[in-house]
């Protein structure tokens, strides 16, 4: 009677998590970061819920402060879908994340600079050598100060790289403590709305860099139509964005809580799409996994191309 019960016990968890199973596989995670990116315009548009809808799916909106934590979460099987800048996904790679880039958004030279104070006597990035310099390791700040210092004939070890997240490097700099700050949008636009700052360099004529959007290798091989209605939803609410700029910075305004001015400043300079990873954006992201390798910031070098999924956009998209 006792091994009875145990084997109808064993059966309901058996059938329990079979159950569990299934319903998940109707769920699709999507990591995305708080009034950035057209992830974030998505959501609030709530378009997305309706069509999955009709492939009896459901979708589960997960917020996180930046890609690196997006991609971790990825790698444990909790989120099946983000975005991320470029350097994130090459870290991860690294590391042994199975990811999978399966879309990119154009560059946006000037979304992402390096700061000085307006008084700084640093004119130029060659100037930044033996200075301190503040930016958040593994995001595209990494890179920027990377391929700018490459311009100038420098490297890493001609400065004196402060790891911070924005919010620290913020206090740092205001209190004098670095010399110089590299920093993404909306950040970017609100210390140049609220601080007397300099640009010194940002991503124009450097190696320009794409934002991707990666997804599991559960998601891509179980549910690829799922993934290209993903795809088709964000290419028609860029296209949306690039035809509503005002509408579109008063719903980031709103999401984020920060003054209208920022974001207008912040939208002005940004660019919607969504385009397939095709050869000639692997080569840009493989340069730049290359670039991180050759400076030893990733333990071993990585191929994008073998990461690489390839979507066919639907006529019209």
């Amino acid at each position: 009677m006792k091994k009875l019960s145990l084997f109808i016990l064993f059966k309901i968890i058996l059938l329990t998590s079979l159950s569990a199973m299934a319903a998940d596989d109707k769920l699709i995670a999507i990591g995305f970061q708080k009034g950035s990116g057209l992830l974030s315009i998505l959501k609030a548009q709530g378009t997305l819920e309706k069509t999955l809808a009709a492939q009896k799916l459901q979708v589960k909106w997960i917020e996180f402060p930046a890609g690196p934590q997006l991609l971790e979460a990825l790698n444990a099987g909790n989120v099946d879908f983000g975005l991320t800048g470029a350097p994130p996904p090459i870290f991860a790679q690294a590391a042994g994340v199975d990811l999978l880039y399966v879309g990119a958004e154009p560059s946006s030279p000037a979304c992402e600079a390096i700061l000085v104070p307006k008084e700084s006597p640093i004119k130029t990035v060659a100037d930044l050598k033996g200075k301190k310099v503040a930016f958040q390791k593994g995001s595209s700040s990494n890179l920027l100060i990377l391929a700018a210092l490459r311009k100038a004939g420098l490297g890493m070890q001609d400065i004196q790289p402060i790891h911070l997240s924005p919010a620290d490097a913020r206090a740092a700099f205001v209190s004098g403590n670095i010399d110089a700050w590299i920093v993404w949008d909306p950040y970017l636009a609100s210390v140049q709305h609220s601080l007397p700052v300099r640009v010194l360099a940002d991503h124009q004529g450097l190696l320009p860099a794409n934002s991707f959007y990666e997804a599991s290798r559960r998601l891509v091989e179980k549910n690829p139509q799922a993934l290209n209605t993903i795809l088709a939803e964000l290419a028609a609410t860029a296209v949306w964005a690039n035809q509503h700029p005002q509408q579109l910075a008063s719903t980031i305004a709103g999401q984020l809580g920060m003054p209208l001015e920022v974001i207008t400043t912040w939208q002005q300079r940004s660019r919607y799409g969504v385009m397939p990873v095709n050869a000639t954006v692997v080569s840009r992201q493989q340069e730049i996994a290359d670039l991180f390798y050759q400076n030893k910031l990733i333990p071993k070098a990585v191929r994008i191309n073998d990461k690489a999924w390839l979507w066919v956009p639907r006529a019209g998209n």
